[in-house]
């Protein structure tokens, strides 16, 4: 049988350096999945992205061939004019990027955008398009399918806007589906379900799937065949069960001891002691009021619901839970950075026995004070870091806001903390765009720990990294926190992650809290079913152990589908109860 897509010999460099893919080779044929897996920097993307002729101009095709059977004829892509190639594109080939910020147009509307893609390539009209655009948004998990239909690309979150990226390249059923880390940013509920929409696509229209990802466990779920890339090169491939089982090779090898995994626990963990908090969350809401389109009245949102968090001093609080949860709006408002409803408290505990410093209500020489003792690392680390700023000016920025030191001592205050986070002093002349993913997620460290924080919170420090980078960050993390003293507000949607990391777990759904206790406890006896849905939904590197989607999709479902015990109705949840003592769970007695 002639494959649908056979890469021959394919090498990619740039100027005269030596190449950075090199005789790259492997075949995909309809209706199978292929991963690519490889750590950042490993040529993957690039591989990919040459099936479609979209590489960056500086790029040169050195050699070989990528041949596309299109059912009547197999053409090489490589060769084929730019007119043909655009009815390839977006029609019989798609392709699912990383960084859905960059990949969508910020002055058009998400509906419009998606349904370009089938003005373009199948002629429909605005009506029809819309219907097939609807039912796509519904598949890939949009809760208000029209909603985001109107949505601009600021107003989604990142799982969001990934989520949008799905449906453009699938909207089409397309022949082949190219997905470069298609579920990064999602929750595991939510990248449970996308991997079933992909499933279910394939076993309708025989689509075929090449899978660029760095999670071995979505690789196990999908994948039929699997090719390893390091530094450009294939390592090793063959059938997933082989490879996964078995791997061969020592790179293969190194990336899976580094795999976070939810540990297997015996017995739950003792409560923490909360004498000495440093941060504390009370009665906590946070209602918005979304616009409504023509005549339709404007609606409020809840992102938060009566939340109550302590974080003790020198401890790791773990908020976990789906895009759109409401963690990272607790966040912000953790930091000043959102006001809250009226009757919400958010107090910090500066120093041990020092006055308790209400967040929302302080001097300006109290929040100055506060912002040098409470930072935060962000999600992505190339939007958070000015690219017309070296990686020195970024780092004493901070200190020259609040007038620390001389200019010489910023500058050494800025090669220690490089050396602090792993990089070498001498990166300080260097601009953000010359570092990978993961170097720039330490900059970003750096520059948050110059100020000597008492306070650290994390919005997804990880999630965008592959498997051994992710496996420094969170070692660096750690390490950092018990020198400084540190004490971490972590969040994340990675269950496995979050074992790793956290003293204690607060699981939020729909801006409620739905259980919290420390993580082996968690681990240990999981009573909420969304839960169990997060626990279910993380993917493992075993063939022999696929993800239940059904006991996925009964947690992720509306939660007055629930177990009576937990079952509510709109925003009336049952109250947060304590079970065994340091284990509470939001549920009827």
């Amino acid at each position: 049988m002639t494959p649908l897509l056979d890469v021959q010999g394919l090498s990619i460099g740039f100027g005269d350096a030596p190449p950075v893919v090199q005789d790259v080779n492997f075949t995909v044929n309809a209706g199978e999945t292929l991963a690519i897996v490889g750590e950042s920097g490993s040529g993957k993307t690039l591989t990919c992205r040459s099936v479609l002729r979209i590489l960056p101009g500086a790029a040169q095709l050195r050699a070989g061939q990528i041949n596309y059977n299109n059912g009547d004829t197999v053409t090489d892509l490589l060769t084929l004019n730019e007119r043909k190639m655009r009815n390839v594109r977006g029609n019989r080939i798609s392709m699912i990027f990383q960084e859905p910020m960059r990949s969508l147009s910020p002055l058009h509307r998400i509906g419009n955008q998606v349904s370009e893609v089938l003005h373009l390539h199948r002629g429909m009209g605005t009506a029809d398009a819309k219907r097939d655009v609807l039912d796509t948004f519904e598949r890939v998990g949009f809760a208000d399918p029209e909603r985001a239909y109107r949505a601009y690309p600021f107003e989604m979150s990142g799982g969001m806007r990934q989520r949008a990226m799905i449906a453009m390249a699938m909207v089409s059923k397309p022949d082949l589906l190219i997905a470069d880390e298609p579920t990064t940013a999602l929750d595991v509920t939510t990248q449970a379900q996308v991997l079933g929409l992909i499933k279910n696509l394939q076993k309708e229209t025989g689509m075929a799937v090449i899978l660029v990802t760095h999670d071995l466990g979505v690789v196990a779920n999908m994948a039929e065949k699997v090719v390893v890339m390091n530094k450009g090169r294939v390592m090793e491939s063959g059938p997933a069960p082989a490879v996964l089982g078995n791997p061969g090779h020592g790179y293969t090898q190194k990336l899976f001891a580094a795999a976070p995994v939810i540990p297997k626990v015996a017995e739950p963990s003792a409560p923490l002691n909360y004498d000495d908090p440093i941060l504390e969350l009370k009665s906590v809401c946070k209602t918005y009021t979304v616009r409504g389109a023509g005549w339709r009245a404007k609606t409020k949102v809840h992102a938060c619901i009566d939340v109550n968090l302590t974080l003790p001093r020198g401890k790791t609080l773990a908020v976990v839970g789906e895009s759109g949860s409401g963690k990272t709006t607790c966040a912000r408002i953790a930091l000043g950075a959102e006001a809250p409803d009226t009757g919400s408290k958010v107090i910090f505990h500066g120093a041990k026995g020092s006055d308790p410093l209400p967040v929302h209500n302080m001097t300006r020489p109290e929040r100055v004070a506060f912002q040098r003792q409470a930072q935060m690392v962000f999600q992505d680390p190339y939007s958070s870091l000015s690219p017309r700023m070296r990686v020195q000016e970024a780092l004493t920025e901070p200190m020259e806001i609040h007038g620390i030191g001389t200019r010489a001592d910023r500058r050494d205050k800025a090669a220690e903390m490089l050396r602090w986070v792993g990089l070498n002093p001498d990166m300080l002349k260097r601009f953000p765009h010359a570092f990978s993913g993961g170097q720039r997620q330490r900059l970003s460290i750096a520059r948050a720990l110059t100020l000597d924080p008492s306070l650290l919170v994390c919005d997804e420090p990880t999630s965008a990294l592959d498997v051994s980078v992710q496996e420094q960050i969170l070692t660096l993390l750690e390490d950092i926190r018990d020198r400084m003293g540190l004490s971490y507000l972590f969040i994340s949607h990675d269950l496995a992650v979050v074992a790793r990391i956290a003293d204690e777990v607060a699981v939020m759904r729909q801006g409620v809290v739905v259980e919290q206790a420390p993580p082996d406890t968690l681990f240990y006896d999981p009573q909420h079913p969304y839960t169990q849905a997060l626990i279910a939904a993380q993917p493992e590197p075993d063939v022999n152990r696929p993800i239940d989607l059904s006991l996925v999709a009964n947690g992720a479902g509306s939660p007055d589908t629930w177990p009576e015990m937990f079952r509510f109705d709109g925003s009336a949840a049952p109250d947060l109860r304590e079970l065994t003592p340091g284990h509470k769970v939001r549920c009827h007695v």
